[in-house]
């Protein structure tokens, strides 16, 4: 089983890599894309050696100007992509069908191929063009999935938010039993 995991220039680089431990820990390999701006967000972010320590956890690394890669096209058997974090311009790339690069071309396919393709968009505030660039790819079956902390888990760390946030980016493409940590309501006061 193979996952695209694109990784754009947004800030959020630990999604990334939290994304990319929760597709191995689900039993995928990772075809990883990473734009230019990606490697220095996760260099600024995250340390000098992110980009490497991100590689080392993909099964494939392919070149974000390889338009002749075997994720640019549909018959490539992927059971579906990330974009973790998706920067507003590979948003509004994706939404339009601007397959300049293999990032935007692989998360093109999955929509074409009726593939799950899931958008960890990362941007505040939005803008209406923005706004409108979800819209377009979220008609066209993408799930928007804005890297918004479960609150109500009262994660203890930033680690622990990015964390499940990435685990629920892999349930959303149904490949084995749920990672992420689901809501349990408090059963006081409730009748039972």
């Amino acid at each position: 089983m193979r996952v695209v995991l694109g990784v754009s220039g947004a800030s959020g680089a630990a999604l990334a890599m939290d994304c990319a431990v929760a597709l191995r820990r689900a039993g995928a390999g990772v075809d990883l894309v990473l734009s230019a701006m990606a490697e220095r967000t996760l260099s600024a972010e995250i340390g000098p050696d992110a980009a490497d320590r991100l590689r080392a956890l993909a099964a494939r690394v392919h070149p974000l100007g390889d338009l002749g890669a075997a994720i640019a096209s549909g018959s490539c058997p992927v059971a579906g992509m990330i974009v973790a974090p998706c920067s507003m311009r590979s948003l509004a790339a994706i939404a339009h069908g601007l397959d300049d690069n293999l990032l935007t071309r692989a998360a093109g396919v999955q929509l074409k191929e009726r593939r799950p393709l899931v958008l960890l968009a990362r941007e505040a505030p939005l803008t209406l063009a923005h706004l409108k660039n979800m819209q377009a790819a979220a008609e066209m079956g993408a799930v928007i999935l804005p890297p918004v902390p479960a609150f109500y888990l009262r994660p203890a760390s930033l680690a622990e938010a990015t964390a499940q946030i990435a685990a629920r980016a892999v349930d959303l493409l149904h490949l084995a039993p749920p990672l992420a940590r689901a809501w349990t309501p408090d059963p006081v006061g409730e009748d039972l």
